[in-house]
């Protein structure tokens, strides 16, 4: 059983940078952050391997995130910088123990992880 417990969400004005951490319990996983609109599907964000040695990235955050690893803290953080008012959603972590396959792909697909963090919201103002 694995928990994830999220912050460092908030709010921002528009070309400012948040930090998101999520804290993870029961071992090392493949970690992702989501993000979802409410009445919308969960959207990919960022993830990484349990090694640390995989990143994937959404198009719309590639060079603007970046997602990192701790693996003695077992803590996964997501940095995000020239924010835009289109970032403003509440962001998941979630962890997946195993992966269906080690392709791109895999780390993008939600049903992919077993578990998930309550959410933290981050609004970017105009």
């Amino acid at each position: 059983q694995v928990q994830l417990v999220e912050s460092g969400g908030g709010l921002v004005q528009a070309g400012g940078s948040l930090r998101l951490s999520c804290a993870a319990s029961g071992g090392t996983s493949n970690m992702g952050w989501f993000r979802q609109v409410p009445g919308k599907e969960r959207e990919f964000v960022a993830a990484i391997s349990a090694s640390g040695a995989i990143t994937a990235y959404a198009d719309s955050v590639k060079g603007r995130f970046t997602i990192s690893t701790d693996n003695a803290k077992n803590t996964v953080t997501l940095q995000m910088n020239s924010l835009l008012p289109e970032d403003t959603v509440i962001y998941y972590c979630a962890a997946a123990l195993s992966l269906s396959s080690g392709s791109d792909s895999a780390y993008r697909r939600p049903t992919q992880y077993s578990y998930w963090g309550q959410g933290t919201q981050v609004t970017v103002s105009s």
